[in-house]
């Protein structure tokens, strides 16, 4: 019987250069999306696939993100005293429904490095890894629909979406064979191809369940550019030793790591909230009648 995956590992100690100069004090994981910090999200979205514990990979000066995460007595009474007490309610029960650990990256060394340093915490057992930059919009959300196929074939499974072949040289691409519908079996990955030389146009994106067999791989991966330990190198001995899935998500995936991207994301997720969406669609209509006015 498959060990169940209860524990997931939220990488949050990056130092948000691309959302620079707010980035210098907020951890880019709180920023607001609409009506509440990034992380939330992903949190909401481990949740709803089960997961009883969160693992946060922090910097020192991130602390604040185990701070949001935990309850706050005082803050609760004082909330309640004023009739307010429904502003924290959706995350109090959140909260109540799991527990958060926060473990260090002191130097940022690459994902594969932050993985890592969550072991100890994970133990023996396998994890799912979610990376707060990338928001999934879906029903049933991603976590869940990479959960049904890790159920199914018992190994590791990584999240993949199709990428426009201009762009994507960016990422890190598979080759495979589909062995059910949108269900990849891996063969092999290359990270950031060069234009013209990609396998398939299949990318990882930012979801990964795991099996504890990836942490004495990622002790013995060699540190690349920048001395960094990369996932994807401990991914690709993963696949040799155990095998490794890929599941073509459905849905939308939000990329809130970049300022264009977090303005695209907070304007859809604005028109799918209930308590913003009537005002949001009011004022795209007007912005598109200016942009009409300006063109005559």
């Amino acid at each position: 019987m498959k060990p169940k995956v209860r524990k997931a590992v939220i990488p949050a100690a990056g130092l948000g250069t691309r959302l620079l100069p707010v980035t210098k004090t907020i951890p880019k994981e709180l920023l607001l999306v609409v009506d509440r910090p990034a992380t939330q999200y992903v949190v909401e979205e481990a949740v709803a696939a089960g997961i009883e514990e969160i693992i946060f990979v922090i910097s020192r000066n991130k602390e604040s993100i185990g701070d949001y995460f935990t309850p706050n007595r005082d803050l609760d009474e004082w909330l309640a005293a004023q009739g307010k007490g429904s502003l924290v309610t959706p995350l109090n029960q959140l909260l109540a429904r799991i527990r958060t650990t926060c473990v260090y990256q002191d130097q940022p060394r690459g994902l594969g490095h932050a993985v890592l340093c969550a072991q100890e915490a994970v133990g023996e057992e396998p994890c799912i890894v979610i990376l707060p930059d990338d928001l999934g919009e879906a029903d049933p959300p991603l976590a869940v629909q990479m959960m049904r196929v890790y159920e199914q074939t018992g190994t590791g499974v990584v999240a993949l979406e199709r990428i426009p072949r201009n762009e994507i040289h960016r990422y890190g691409v598979i080759a495979g064979h589909e062995r059910q519908p949108r269900t990849y079996e891996i063969t092999d990955m290359v990270e950031k191809p060069p234009p013209g030389t990609e396998p398939s146009d299949l990318a990882i994106i930012g979801r990964y369940i795991l099996p504890p067999e990836i942490f004495p791989i990622l002790h013995h991966v060699q540190p690349g550019a920048g001395g960094e330990i990369q996932l994807t190198d401990g991914l690709r001995q993963l696949r040799q030793q155990h095998g490794l899935y890929g599941y073509e998500f459905t849905g939308r995936r939000h990329d809130v790591g970049t300022t264009l991207g977090f303005l695209e994301t907070t304007l859809r997720l604005g028109l799918h909230n209930p308590t913003t969406r009537d005002r949001m669609r009011v004022l795209l209509r007007e912005l598109r009648d200016e942009i009409d006015n300006n063109q005559k």
